[in-house]
């Protein structure tokens, strides 16, 4: 049976928090066979996937304190990941802060950046007012945001008691999303928000059910998985398709 997809191997960097990494593991897998529809037939035509997770990296909920120790695990991470892909995404919002560090370390694989894909997603749409529900160095938008440079392009508006999401992030990371105090806090935070649109930038925020009608929930990992899909269909890079679209 020929592949119907092209070539290209995507990669994940996953450990904050490794369940992150099967979430977009999982979200790649439902997009390739969205994206392929009747031309999907079964295991060949599924993306390859490395994936790399590691514990180290759940160190970037307190980021700031931890800058060094992160970011050489993450460039260890990253480097020794691109040998085996050409394109990777970080299961972690806070993470994609370091997407130009790593971009300067000239490595043979193309990192995806969720706040990229973000961005890009909502000027298609013409979104032009969003919450931002994140970790702490998320949701304060200075310079440990991978979402700073958002405020440039839409309205962008945070909850108003940071510090308590993220002490629900830890909740869900440790305890699971469906606690009944964790999903009434949450549903307290929905209820101070006023922006049409609500960003989960956080991978264990869509673990959480919604107790509350919100006009409109976005989960970023989505947004990813579908981009990093969308890689995996293209291919190889350097390698032209052959007239089946399949790469050799």
């Amino acid at each position: 049976m020929d592949r119907v997809r092209g070539g290209s191997r995507i990669g994940i960097i996953a450990g904050s928090g490794p369940e992150a990494g099967v979430d977009l593991w999982a979200k790649v897998l439902r997009a390739n066979r969205a994206l392929l529809g009747e031309r999907f037939r079964g295991d060949l035509d599924a993306p390859e996937v490395v994936v790399f997770s590691v514990p180290e990296l759940g160190l970037s909920m307190e980021l700031e304190p931890n800058d060094a120790q992160v970011w050489r695990c993450l460039a260890d991470t990253a480097t020794r990941l691109a040998a085996h892909v050409d394109y990777y995404g970080i299961a972690c919002n806070t993470l994609n802060v370091y997407a130009e560090r790593l971009a300067a370390l000239g490595l043979p694989a193309r990192l995806v950046s969720v706040a990229d894909v973000v961005r890009e997603h909502l000027a298609a749409t013409g979104v032009t007012h969003v919450a931002l529900l994140g970790a702490r160095p998320v949701t304060e938008l200075g310079p440990w945001s991978a979402y700073q440079a958002l405020t440039r392009h839409v309205a962008v508006e945070v909850p108003g008691d940071c510090n308590e999401l993220h002490r629900i992030i830890y909740d869900v990371k440790s305890r699971g999303g469906e606690a009944p105090d964790i999903v009434a806090r949450f549903d307290r935070v929905l209820a101070g928000l006023e922006a049409p649109v609500v960003l989960l930038a956080c991978t264990e925020l869509p673990l959480i059910p919604i107790a509350r009608a919100v006009p409109r929930t976005v989960d970023v990992t989505d947004l990813l998985a579908l981009a990093l899909a969308r890689r995996a269909l293209e291919p190889r890079p350097g390698r032209p398709a052959a007239a089946d679209g399949s790469t050799p």
